[in-house]
């Protein structure tokens, strides 16, 4: 049973510019992750975006959505950026049927050390393989179903709603 891993951007693949000062895209950290994890679920990759979510666009999830849809894998892991996660994870649930999906990305970029990224990636690895279908977002050891979930921005933490 080989998982679809649809990257999509945000926190999870930002490098910082250090004569600029800010955060950027270069390449996905993805399969260090998976190696550094030691990963042996049979993965499949495919980069669709680098997008930091505040800059997403309803087109850019349609593009997510469409990608789902045509994945030949019931199972996906899609990384996303944290900010607008549950918008893309509405989108999904709204718009898909007999996949079981599992967003997940980082509070902190990989590139710096510190990092939850590689926690949170092996536990929607993890979540893809066992959950039935439906959409999920995994973050921080916690599972919630897309229409059960909030990012608190004051508190830098995934909630239920209610």
């Amino acid at each position: 049973m080989a998982i679809r891993i649809l990257i999509t951007g945000g926190t999870f693949d930002k490098e910082y510019d250090e004569i600029n000062g800010r955060l950027y895209f270069q390449d996905t950290h993805l399969h260090e992750m998976l190696r550094l994890g030691r990963c042996r679920a049979d993965v499949v990759v495919r980069t669709v975006m680098m997008v930091d979510s505040l800059e997403m666009t309803d087109a850019d999830r349609r593009i997510i959505l469409e990608n789902c849809r045509q994945s030949p894998e019931e199972r996906i892991v899609v990384t996303h950026g944290t900010d607008t996660m549950a918008d893309t994870a509405a989108v999904l649930g709204q718009g898909l049927e007999g996949k079981t999906v599992v967003l997940t990305g980082a509070m902190v970029p990989y590139a710096f050390g510190s990092s939850d990224g590689l926690f949170n990636l092996g536990s929607a690895i993890s979540f893809a393989q066992t959950l039935p279908h439906g959409v999920y977002i995994a973050m921080n050891g916690r599972c919630f179903g897309w229409e059960n979930v909030r990012k608190n921005k004051a508190l830098g933490v995934f909630e239920p709603v209610r």
